[in-house]
């Protein structure tokens, strides 16, 4: 089979694999849910207070950079899954046994990140299509207007999105969770870091400089007293609309043309670079050696019967005595489950990881107490990421679903134990923010504290049983984090620190959360148990 054959069947195979899913189901209605919010004006562009009539170009343009901002960020933990699906089911290792070179399984299945990330492109397109006759504000449909920023600006931003996913999976260092939680930088670095620390707005891989660039000149001519205010916001109060003020679009170039472009070359450029360093399915690899685990076999000494004149076999080997079960020992069940379920999440953390918990906890006793209950606490309660998002998902990671639903009275008994053991490890990590919360007898705060300490652990578990995997907690969290401890969101900063007068009522909030992805979880794994 020559190369363009292999390429286009791993791609067509993965796509049609991924289309079968229910999680390409629920991307595509996550897709819907953005062109709702559009319609709606819960998602909307702000100028300065205002915003422009609904015109062709506008909606294209409002559509076009939800996609880039929110299908950018959570389309890679979609695809993230292309070479770490192989690896699982054995197919990668069937793949390697074949002459099929590296280039060709990247670029298979990089075209195949990138059809599902258009497919969501297609949806929103269709949506914004339609949202014109929605919002019913200009009845004129200028079809180039509306669909141009979608093809110049969305699709080689999913390009580029395809290709990271992609060269993530293949650096055994961001493979893991680490490389989710590092994706959310790298994304808000992309979106507007890039173009704002550099002042270049032509460095803009997503795009949305482009179209800023072009409203904010057209506010200046049509908002009185406008002053350069531009945000993609999902706002409470929709934007005033003023009627004079109709853009006509990005005026496209053909140097803007070739710059989006570049963008989509330098895509196919990081997928070849990934190339290099896909192991295809060694794990022993060249590039990232490691010496075999050697393995130690050990020989059971097994009685042989008697032959059948009676004489017994004089083999030395077989002289081993069994002693009988017996069931008069009894033990606590629950409290050895209970310290499983802690070694397993405190399993393979090297020595470094505990010395920055220790060093965060020594920190929250030494700090002043805002910023001990507030940017440390957030900080050490960031740093187990990696230690909850296994919760709930590791029975799927790897395999054990069968065996330990088997056992007797699992369901209340693992659940809850894991639960606490996730649960154990907030106490422990934000132990200092709370015991000074405590001598400063702050029980409003402490109350809060707790709250955040139970709704960690039950958001991990939730997410975690229903989807087999940690990458939505960590993406989840990791954006949580950002937008709430790390700049003082009422509401999202989970550590009550910034929650001002509305503590109590923030904390019952996040304790009646806990409750319901508590239950929600126990209905997941209650089912999963049934069907197994």
């Amino acid at each position: 089979m020559n190369a363009p054959r292999a390429i286009f069947a791993i791609a067509r195979a993965d796509f049609i694999e991924r289309v079968r899913r229910y999680s390409f189901l629920l991307t595509l209605l996550f897709a819907v849910f953005l062109g709702y919010g559009a319609a709606s004006g819960k998602i909307t562009i702000h100028l300065g207070g205002y915003r422009g009539v609904y015109t062709s170009a506008w909606i294209g343009a409002l559509v076009a950079m939800v996609t880039t901002c929110f299908v950018s960020l959570v389309g890679f933990y979609i695809v993230k899954n292309a070479i770490d699906r192989d690896r699982q089911t054995g197919v990668g290792q069937i793949l390697a046994a074949t002459p099929l070179s590296k280039i060709s399984y990247a670029l298979g299945k990089f075209l195949s990140n990138l059809a599902v990330l258009s497919s969501m492109v297609l949806v929103l397109a269709m949506a914004a299509v339609g949202m014109q006759f929605f919002a019913a504000e200009d009845s004129h449909l200028d079809t180039v207007a509306l669909l141009a920023p979608f093809l110049v600006i969305a699709l080689p931003t999913m390009a580029l999105i395809a290709a990271l996913a992609f060269l993530f999976e293949t650096l055994p260092l961001l493979r893991g969770g680490l490389g989710n939680v590092a994706w959310f930088f790298v994304w808000s670095m992309l979106g507007v870091g890039l173009p704002e620390m550099t002042g270049k707005h032509w460095l803009d891989p997503m795009g949305l400089m482009t179209v800023a660039d072009s409203m904010i000149e057209g506010a200046k001519a049509n908002i009185p007293g406008y002053k350069d205010g531009f945000s993609l916001t999902i706002a409470d109060a929709p934007a005033k609309i003023l009627e004079t003020f109709r853009w006509q679009g990005v005026p496209w170039t053909s140097q803007m043309i070739l710059l989006r472009l570049g963008w989509m070359l330098a895509a196919g450029a990081i997928v070849l670079l990934a190339a290099l360093f896909f192991d295809r399915f060694d794990p022993v690899s060249w590039f990232f050696p490691s010496a075999p685990k050697s393995i130690k076999v050990s020989t059971v000494r097994v009685a042989e019967q008697p032959a059948a004149g009676g004489a017994v076999s004089e083999n030395p080997a077989a002289t081993v005595r069994l002693t009988p079960l017996t069931s008069a020992v009894r033990s606590n069940a629950f409290g050895r489950i209970f310290a499983a379920e802690l070694g397993l999440a405190l399993k393979g953390l090297r020595w470094w990881w505990y010395c920055v918990a220790v060093g965060l906890l020594i920190a929250q006793f030494a700090s002043p107490l805002e910023i001990s209950r507030g940017p440390l606490l957030g900080v050490a309660w960031i740093w187990p990421v990696m230690v909850w998002s296994a919760m709930g998902s590791r029975e799927s990671r790897f395999g054990t679903r069968s065996l330990l639903f088997s056992c007797a009275n699992i369901l209340p008994r693992q659940l809850a134990a894991c639960f606490l053991a996730g649960l154990t490890v907030a106490v422990l990590t934000g132990a200092g923010a709370g015991v000074r919360l405590v001598l400063a007898r702050s029980f409003t705060g402490l109350f809060a504290w707790f709250a955040g300490a139970l709704f960690l652990p039950a958001l991990a578990l939730g997410l975690g049983t229903s989807s087999g995997t940690g990458k939505p907690f960590e993406g989840l969290l990791t954006a949580i984090w950002y937008v709430g401890p790390m700049n003082h969101t009422p509401g999202l900063d989970f550590t009550g620190a910034a929650s001002g007068p509305h503590t109590t009522s923030y904390a019952l909030s996040y304790i009646t959360l806990t409750a319901a992805l508590l239950a929600f979880a126990y209905a997941v794994r209650f089912r999963q148990i049934r069907s197994v």
